[in-house]
């Protein structure tokens, strides 16, 4: 982890305010959506498809690697996409300082009892991010313009029929599906996610491949941003774009359904879509008509993003271990927060989506006190 600098503020006046903000409004919607007061009341947006399907919570990892990808691009520009050791090296050691907080995050508390590590699950959605930028970053510095495109085009097709040739009679399906198959001869079937039932990691190895096509896609939106030269014309292209992106997505779906877990080919160019429509819109209203008063707090959010990331993780985790007694059962510091605040105030699902939303408040006010003190946490 790079040491935690004060930045300049004219330094960051030089980024794209839009990013920002829509990184920030993605953070936030993850907050939400990871803490419920329990997950037996949530209303239904505010949950994954329970397999093929698109929710809005289903945006949330998308679009945070779409992002990555469009940030990358300016990142990378600062070397003038030079090939060279030390270029290489810093991406090699920022994807793998990623993973090993992913790591980090899987194993913790550190309880003694918990450390069972031939069932320790290896990925996770940390680690997802630091392999997807590593390739995604190598790719991005080796291959011309014209070569990401039919990099894109190559993985997404490629994963079609991979998983439509190799998969059982329902190559889609959670039983039959190639994806799991792989994981677990890699991985080890005791290494993967049981949250579904069965092994199945929903941030496992193969499905990983398609996602790399979403970082690049992000990429590609981050170069016409930063390669415009009328941005009021550059975000009609955007829009153009993103729909064609939205529109194949939607009809490559009736073949190859939508589907989070198995990160489709479908999902990734309608979610794609969907993140370059949106950062097209916050373009227009913040970079070009500069409105941004109603958009501050989203650019609170939208910093220092994997330390908040660990940081909910960790805390998360934490109020689980912690127990207290109500009404003479043992719970957890998490349902007991839920049981005794919110669940009276709010009823059942109220009550869950209020929890959820002090979470929201309660992150942005810790971030709010690092934006104040220009500290930006950096890996």
């Amino acid at each position: 982890m790079e040491k935690i600098k004060k930045v300049n503020m004219g330094e960051q006046q030089k980024r794209y305010l839009s990013l920002d903000v829509f990184r920030g409004m993605t953070i936030a919607l993850m907050i939400l959506v990871n803490n419920p007061g329990t997950w037996a009341h949530v209303y239904a947006p505010l949950r994954h498809a329970k397999w093929h399907g698109c929710t809005p919570t289903d945006l949330v990892f998308p679009f945070f690697l779409f992002i990555a990808g469009a940030a990358m691009r300016f990142s990378l520009a600062k070397v003038n996409l030079c090939r060279n050791k030390k270029v290489y090296f810093k991406i090699f050691w920022r994807a793998l300082t990623i993973f090993a907080f992913g790591l980090f995050l899987n194993a913790f508390p550190f309880i003694r009892q918990d450390w069972d590590w031939s069932t320790f699950r290896i990925m996770g959605v940390l680690q997802r991010i630091a392999i997807a930028y590593g390739i995604g970053a190598f790719l991005a510095v080796r291959f011309s313009f014209t070569q990401l495109w039919g990099i894109i085009v190559s993985i997404l097709l490629g994963y079609w029929l991979l998983l439509w040739g190799f998969g059982g009679s329902e190559p889609y399906s959670l039983d039959q599906n190639i994806v799991g198959v792989i994981d677990a001869a890699i991985l080890g079937k005791s290494h993967l996610w049981t949250g579904m039932g069965v092994p199945f990691d929903p941030e496992g190895l193969l499905s990983t491949i398609p996602a790399i096509a979403t970082l690049l896609l992000g990429y590609m939106a981050g170069l016409m941003i930063q390669t415009a030269s009328d941005m009021k014309e550059n975000v009609k292209k955007m829009i153009f774009f993103g729909g064609l992106l939205i529109g194949a997505g939607l009809a490559w779906a009736f073949v190859f359904p939508m589907n989070k877990s198995l990160w489709t080919s479908s999902y990734v160019l309608f979610t794609a879509g969907l993140a370059t429509v949106i950062l097209s819109g916050l373009i227009w209203c913040i970079d070009l008509k500069g409105i941004t008063k109603i958009f501050w707090p989203f650019v609170v959010y939208g910093t220092n993003s994997i330390f908040l990331f660990v940081g909910s993780g960790l805390w998360t985790k934490t109020i689980l271990k912690i127990h207290f007694t109500l009404d003479g059962n043992s719970v957890s510091g998490y349902s007991y927060l839920y049981k005794t605040i919110f669940q009276p105030l709010a009823g059942d699902l109220n009550g869950s989506l209020l929890f959820a939303l002090s979470h929201v408040i309660m992150w942005w006010l810790i971030l709010l006190w690092l934006y104040r003190q220009k500290i930006f946490i950096k890996i």
